[in-house]
């Protein structure tokens, strides 16, 4: 671990942490902010061209849906293989890997003629779109020293609001200048750029002290095999560790399902508000996000992981209940946009951090890909579950029991876990 770099005496300031790094800790963070913003930016294109693929293709919004489902349930496989491989090859190999995999295969939703074949690519890109979570935020969280780890992991993760900004210029323009059956498919070849950033990652980013540190020992003892370190996750030490994680990820990922998929509809469909649809809505949400997840990366290290989590879980549930209970008109949803997006994408900005924490250098790709992917893949079945109770229940009764349950589960995990700022990080 880099905790060689010393904090300065006179530092002060929420952003007076950046000064001090290493070259090596800037590369790091840039390459990883950088990426997960690309990350972001191919991942968000699906929502803003499925209008277009429905007018074009005639495909039902179940169809679209499907897209999104089977692109979530791979981007978990996604992020549990890269877990496993970072282990194994390393993390920063991984993360080049994954990179190269989500920009082809967005690059090839592009190119599909049929709905079939965009099924396919969006599946397969999401493997790679879930691996590049899990690779970065191990590798930026081995690189930071202890007492800023928190701030620029969060900081990391705040470049998927970024990549979000980046896809609705990009499809403002497109749309603009191209005729919608051509400007679709430029937005998914745009998908594309990432790949270049590769050569980026090779050139400037080294392996993390920790990891190659945790190499020579497994070398000098060979019984210490890295392949049984996914299995290990599992054992009696680690089992209730790996759980509680798991639960922690799966509320708060549950909860983010449960706003985002069916708020807009509940919100068009029962409360009749138009102003879902505009740009200017989108931005105080994409807006509303980048600031929770810089405010969420300065918190998590000043009032630590745990109460961060709580603190952002009641937050959200508040937004959820204000959205679902108050009557409200198109105006204030317009101000509303920027809370929602605040703490619902805020409280994953100590996510990264908190993972890398809770297990051991040789088991911290496998647990960390395991927790939080697990955590998705049992979240995804939230969007269907409000979708079945819907049949019986007023929809906004619906997406309120899940939310709240799901934050509800984010508490009780957060108070179970033990508390990691701070904790150095050991091969």
């Amino acid at each position: 671990m880099t905790d060689h770099v010393l904090s300065g005496s006179g530092r002060t300031g929420p952003f007076s942490w950046y000064g001090p790094l290493s070259k090596n800790e800037k590369r790091t963070f840039w390459s990883c902010k950088i990426g997960y913003a690309l990350d972001g930016m191919d991942t968000q294109m699906l929502s803003f061209v499925i209008p277009t693929l429905i007018a074009t293709w005639g495909i039902s919004k179940g169809d679209a849906g499907m897209i999104g489902t089977c692109t979530l349930l791979a981007s978990a496989a996604g992020g549990w293989i890269a877990g496993i491989l970072s282990d194994r090859i390393g993390r920063v190999l991984t993360l080049q890997l994954t990179v190269l995999w989500f920009a082809f295969f967005t690059f090839l939703c592009g190119l599909a003629q049929n709905y079939e074949q965009l099924l396919v690519a969006r599946t397969l890109m999401g493997f790679g779109f879930g691996g590049e979570w899990t690779a970065g935020a191990v590798l930026i969280g081995e690189v930071i020293r202890s007492q800023d780890r928190g701030k620029a992991v969060g900081m990391v993760q705040a470049g998927w609001a970024l990549g979000w900004g980046l896809t609705a210029l990009l499809y403002a323009g497109l749309f603009s200048f191209l005729p919608p059956e051509e400007a679709w498919r430029a937005l998914f070849m745009i998908g594309l750029v990432p790949a270049l950033f590769v050569l980026v990652i090779r050139r400037l980013v080294k392996e993390s002290d920790t990891f190659e540190q945790a190499c020579i020992e497994r070398k000098a003892k060979p019984e210490k095999d890295s392949r049984w370190a996914f299995f290990e996750i599992f054992a009696p030490r680690m089992l209730s560790t790996t759980l509680r994680a798991s639960l922690l990820t799966t509320g708060a990922l549950g909860g983010y399902y449960a706003i985002t998929t069916w708020l807009p509809t509940y919100l068009k469909t029962e409360r009749g508000l138009s102003v879902l649809g505009t740009g200017g809505y989108l931005a105080m949400v994409i807006v509303g996000s980048y600031i929770g997840y810089v405010t969420s990366a300065l918190l998590t290290d000043a009032i630590g992981r745990k109460k961060n989590f709580i603190l952002f879980a009641v937050g959200s549930m508040a937004i959820v209940l204000a959205y679902t209970q108050l009557p409200i008109d198109n105006t204030w949803m317009l101000w509303l946009g920027f809370p929602l997006g605040f703490f619902a994408s805020g409280i994953f900005a100590g996510m990264g951090a908190f993972l890398t924490e809770l297990f051991p250098t040789r088991m911290r790709g496998s647990g960390q890909g395991f927790c939080y992917n697990a955590g998705r893949s049992i979240a995804a079945l939230f969007p269907l579950l409000i979708g079945a109770l819907s049949e019986t229940l007023p929809i906004g009764t619906g997406i309120g029991i899940f939310a709240a349950g799901a934050y509800g589960v984010v508490i009780l995990a957060a108070l179970s876990l033990p508390e990691t700022r701070g904790r150095q990080l050991e091969s």
